[in-house]
């Protein structure tokens, strides 16, 4: 009696990764180097924006100027945006090469 894999596919193997390959029968190798970095420059990204938010709270509020409604909005995503572009441009500060370098023989 085939099993469900069998009946549903026609053979047991036809969706199963081959080993060693790190890709499924019939698609494209995973690049998992290049989720790696990605996955280092976000979270250089996200690190960036803290750093940036932690400087910002630092700054002593002076009462010269008074709070509009959305500053805080806009500072939040315009600290996000410089944080995204400093961490894809070039090397970014650094921190992703550093990870990337220490995580990738963990592949």
């Amino acid at each position: 009696m085939p099993d469900m894999m069998t009946a549903k596919t026609g053979s047991a193997n036809q969706s199963m990764p081959q080993k060693g390959t790190g890709k499924l029968e019939g698609q494209a190798p995973v690049d998992r180097e290049g989720k790696l970095k990605k996955t280092c420059a976000d979270f250089e990204s996200i690190l960036v924006y803290y750093m940036f938010k932690a400087m910002r709270q630092s700054i002593p509020k002076s009462g010269y100027l008074k709070e509009s409604p959305g500053k805080d909005t806009y500072n939040m995503m315009l600290d996000q945006k410089v944080a995204e572009e400093l961490a894809n441009k070039g090397k970014g500060a650094g921190l992703q090469n550093a990870l990337f370098e220490q995580l990738k023989n963990s592949l």
